[in-house]
């Protein structure tokens, strides 16, 4: 009895097929998670949205870089203006006073200190006459042609710094409200410069050759005969023809009012708006200001 209990006891050694049995599969490395989105377009997206924060210093700077490459090449374009500001960036007020802002001007227009503008057209009659008399016989022939002409007035918009002292008064920056409260501020302008010069020399007036052309001829009694015929012979180079067109051009430029006039009139307006849409109005408008009211007075000598 005591046998048979020791016996039952005894753990039961594992069997040969217990010992050979497979181990359970292992399981499979985790995938990598594939991108859904590619990199370029998260890149975009953090541009655009760069973009739309400070939209106001970018527009700025792309108008101002637009406005020095028109102006580089000679094309004079009004283009809006933009005021720059940072996003966070905000106005403080203060109290109102008289600024000489003159030298913000001079490093603007330093690069075209004397433009010719307010360019006009006219035109005018002249003759060319060629007389050879043969002996007691008088031979001439003439031509009476119709001329177009045209000229511009140079602009001094740069005299100097001596021009420019606050002695002279001749720019002068008014502040009517400080800017406040996120509200711009608001300034007046006036400003003198030299008379727009006329033409200096007959070289700045220039001959449309498309639209000059001969209306009417005349000669003496004795032409076309043989004679004189053969002695004028009446063929005008088109060098003696412009060359006398550009200096009565010249002349009536500088002593007809009729031209003298409307060409000084357009080169003032035409500075004015160049002073106030491209140079004055960005530079106050980068400093949290808008030009309420701008002026030139116009100082002869």
């Amino acid at each position: 009895m005591v046998h048979l209990l020791i016996k039952r006891a005894v753990r039961p050694e594992p069997r040969d097929a217990d010992v050979t049995a497979p181990l359970p599969p292992a399981a499979p490395p985790p995938r990598r998670r594939r991108r859904r989105v590619p990199r370029w377009v998260k890149w975009s997206a953090v541009i655009v949205v760069a973009g739309l924060i400070f939209r106001r210093a970018v527009a700025y700077l792309v108008l101002a870089a637009l406005s020095a490459a028109l102006h580089l090449i000679g094309v004079n374009v009004h283009l809006p203006s933009v005021k720059f500001g940072w996003p966070w960036q905000s106005v403080t007020s203060g109290t109102s006073s008289d600024v000489i802002v003159g030298p913000w001007v001079l490093q603007k227009i330093e690069g075209i200190s004397r433009p010719a503008l307010g360019t006009e057209n006219f035109n005018f009659l002249f003759t060319h006459k060629v007389s050879k008399n043969i002996g007691f016989w008088p031979c001439w022939y003439s031509s009476t042609f119709y001329a177009v002409g045209h000229a511009s007035a140079t602009v001094d918009l740069n005299p100097g710094p001596a021009w420019w002292k606050t002695s002279t008064g001749h720019y002068r920056l008014q502040v009517l409200r400080q800017p406040a409260s996120g509200v711009p501020g608001r300034v007046a302008v006036s400003i003198a410069l030299p008379t727009p010069q006329l033409p200096q020399s007959v070289h700045d007036v220039t001959i449309d050759n498309t639209l000059s052309s001969p209306v009417a001829t005349d000669h003496s009694w004795t032409y076309p005969g043989l004679g004189c015929g053969a002695a004028i012979n009446p063929q005008f180079p088109e060098s003696v023809l412009y060359s006398q067109a550009q200096s009565i051009a010249f002349y009536r430029v500088n002593h007809v009012s009729s031209v003298t006039q409307p060409l000084i009139g357009a080169a003032e307006t035409e500075a004015t708006q160049m002073v106030r849409d491209n140079f004055i109005q960005p530079t106050l408008n980068a400093l949290g200001y808008t030009l309420t009211s701008f002026g030139i007075r116009w100082i002869n000598g």
